[in-house]
């Protein structure tokens, strides 16, 4: 694929003049595409802060399923559907599987999923690469998945996310000796040492960093010597919420490389001690109150009979 910079673009900076080319793309994986050499102008390798002038031969010689502006179809995953009617989907998503991903080039995913089994769910909501996903979970953390197969039924689950109407319930381990109860009421960052992970913020910083408000709630379900198994609920939706909270009160998450790197012992774990076990929220057509469960995987409930817990 190639461009022709028209007079009224002389001037653009190259980087800006791919993004109105191919707005589907984020910046990320633009600047990352510009970065591998896959774009050139008039035939040398284009940098992003070239700038262009009428005339100007811009072309693409990168990865074709960078300019795919929808997920691309995998009929080889296989994800079990939990509940499905005309306007509802929910999944039980395994560990390693990403909810979504950012371009054409990310695969193995629950929306490449979708795009194979659900075509027609790739236009409803509002990000192109999440069709019908009203929320996420992070790669390692399994459980269930909510999806719209409606707009309508998109913009009403929607609705209720953001008024904190939906019960979200997860299961996981964690280091160290639990109180029965508690409670983390602690605003979080991204972190500025690392974009991977986010921190907990006193609220009587007057740093002027962007901050996000989140609640988190827990039951101790379970005690051993050395780690302890929770009921968690979130009563609010923060990219990390729970694995920085619980990292924030001294209590990691069990084989958590990025938050619990410290601990050395996993029981055989190679993802994270975290599961979406319940999950609760309104119809959005017949609005009657639907409530789901999802079993432990093999892996996590493997790992407390090493331990000796039953949950």
């Amino acid at each position: 694929m190639d461009w022709l910079v028209a007079p009224e673009q002389t001037g653009i900076r190259l980087d800006a003049f791919l993004r109105a080319c191919l707005p589907h793309l984020s910046r990320r994986e633009l600047d990352g595409a510009l970065g591998d050499g896959s774009f050139s102008v008039n035939g040398r390798g284009g940098r992003k802060g070239d700038r262009l002038k009428v005339g100007d031969w811009v072309a693409f010689a990168g990865f074709a399923a960078l300019l795919v502006d929808r997920p691309l179809p995998e009929f080889n995953l296989e994800i079990p559907v939990i509940y499905e009617d005309t306007a509802i989907l929910v999944v039980d998503k395994p560990a390693g599987i990403a909810t979504h991903g950012f371009s054409g080039r990310d695969t193995g995913t629950l929306a490449n999923y979708i795009a194979a089994r659900y075509p027609e769910l790739l236009g409803v909501g509002t990000n192109r690469w999440e069709p019908g996903l009203v929320h996420r979970l992070d790669t390692e953390t399994s459980g269930l998945v909510l999806v719209a197969k409606t707009q309508g039924a998109f913009e009403q689950l929607r609705r209720q996310f953001s008024e904190r109407r939906v019960e979200k319930i997860y299961w996981a381990l964690v280091w160290g000796e639990c109180k029965p109860t508690g409670e983390i009421d602690l605003p979080l960052a991204h972190d500025p040492s690392d974009a991977r992970r986010m921190r907990s913020v006193d609220r009587s910083s007057s740093s002027k960093t962007k901050t996000w408000n989140a609640h988190t709630r827990y039951c101790r379900l379970a005690q051993s010597s050395e780690v302890a198994l929770l009921e968690v609920v979130m009563e609010s939706g923060v990219m990390h919420q729970i694995r920085a909270h619980l990292d924030a009160i001294g209590h990691p998450i069990v084989a958590d490389a990025l938050y619990g790197k410290d601990q050395s012992e996993t029981w055989g774990l190679t993802r994270h001690f975290l599961h979406a076990r319940g999950l609760g929220f309104r119809h959005p057509e017949t609005r009657r109150i639907m409530k789901f469960e999802a079993e432990l995987p093999k892996e996590l409930s493997m790992a407390l009979g090493q331990i000796g817990i039953k949950p």
